[in-house]
């Protein structure tokens, strides 16, 4: 039986790893008026956001908006840049990263896709050994998934591309960003990323249904031979478009507006804080979990993700501790996917979020642990508050 008055009251705490908590901010920035996505107050808007919305990329290139989600951004990187039996190599690092393989397989691609544990990214040294033995370079892209929101992993996207340099490889460098973007440093010009993918319902604080390809020249220049059918997800009508502020189709308006103000907040923060501030709550969170006796899925702390947390229950029944969690205390927090179901919970902590939020969050999870019937040392919250007390 729930305890009384326990879920009552209050707001609720919405910590999956996104969609995230919306700032009030950009609420009331998306409760404008419709207006002619063909007039000349549109454009100004338009021009505004595609220039804007370049800076978390870290790139000076053209970023394309889609009206989709992240998995639509997938299919936009995979046909505009690729031709029918392209060979892709991917790495499965998590349930994420198996779906977009899954993907470029249905698109007709030849997937080499390299076995993994799921607690580990993309390992930098199999990336130039693949490379470096492909001397016909019949490999047209490397995939990989910065973030993998299934298990708090992030792939060092930089030595990645060390890796295939080494190779002297020409294959494009795709990256998803869907869960890292304004929440993670990222350089897209910086790492020779071509394609970035990304998506508008975690770090920047957006609702979902808009979302992103970043694109190199060279990525540019293949999709001038690339074969894939495409229509709806050509870059080159958006791009012909978006010069002078406009879409081929009726775009996101409102979610447009969101984005404009979401973008300024992170000016107003600074990126580099940003990324500074998700550190160091990932790290709270890290110091909570080993306090109360259990185990980060993340193996490697190179590769500790600064936007969430996922918690191994080895022999089972996170499930449970969820649905205990949200039925006492109101939380929603994230489910294990694919492989991991019921074997992790996952804890967001990312987008609008502060010191406070992570306290009342990490309280709840352990009250629920507790609550649940799982033996964890109630010091675990002291670890993580004594975490936050510090710069």
């Amino acid at each position: 039986m729930p305890l009384p008055g326990s879920s009552t009251g209050g707001r609720h705490f919405l910590q999956i790893p996104g969609p995230t908590n919306v700032p009030d901010r950009v609420l009331r920035a998306m409760d404008h008026p419709t207006i002619d996505h063909r007039g000349p107050d549109f454009a100004a808007l338009g021009k505004e956001v595609l220039e804007a919305v370049k800076a978390p990329f870290g790139t000076t290139q053209p970023v394309v908006i889609f009206p989709a989600s992240g998995t639509g951004a997938w299919e936009a990187a995979l046909v505009n840049t690729l031709s029918p039996g392209d060979r892709v190599l991917c790495f499965e690092t998590g349930h994420f990263a198996t779906l977009w393989q899954e993907m470029a397989g249905k698109l007709g691609l030849d997937v080499d896709f390299v076995p993994g544990d799921w607690r580990h990214g993309v390992p930098p040294e199999a990336v130039q050994e693949r490379l470096t033995a492909d001397t016909g370079h019949a490999i047209k892209a490397v995939m990989v998934v910065h973030n993998e929101t299934s298990t708090g992993v992030t792939s060092r996207v930089g030595e990645v591309r060390k890796a295939i340099d080494a190779a002297g490889h020409p294959a494009l460098l795709l990256v998803d960003t869907i869960s890292s973007l304004g929440s993670i440093d990222y350089r897209h010009d910086e790492w020779g990323v071509d394609v970035t993918i990304s998506g508008s319902q975690k770090g920047l604080m957006l609702p979902p249904g808009i979302s992103f390809n970043a694109i190199s020249e060279k990525a540019l220049e293949a999709s001038k031979t690339a074969k894939l059918p495409r229509s709806y997800w050509d870059w080159q009508p958006i791009l012909g478009a978006n010069v002078n502020g406009f879409w081929p189709y009726t775009p996101a308006t409102n979610i447009l507006y969101g984005l404009r103000e979401a973008l300024i907040m992170l000016e107003e923060e600074g990126l580099q804080n940003v990324y500074a501030r998700h550190t160091r709550h990932a790290e709270a969170t890290r110091a909570a979990v080993r306090g109360w006796g259990l185990e980060v899925l993340a193996l490697d702390e190179r590769e500790y993700s600064g936007s969430l947390t996922a918690i191994l229950m080895p022999e089972g029944g996170a499930d449970e501790v969820r649905k205990v969690i949200l039925r006492e205390y109101d939380m929603s927090l994230g489910a294990g996917l694919g492989k991991l179901t019921d074997k992790v919970f996952r804890i967001g902590h990312l987008g609008h979020f502060n010191d406070l939020t992570l306290a009342g969050t990490l309280a709840g999870v352990q009250m629920g642990l507790t609550r649940a019937g799982v033996k964890v040392d109630p010091d675990g919250i002291q670890a993580a508050l004594e975490r936050l007390q510090q710069p």
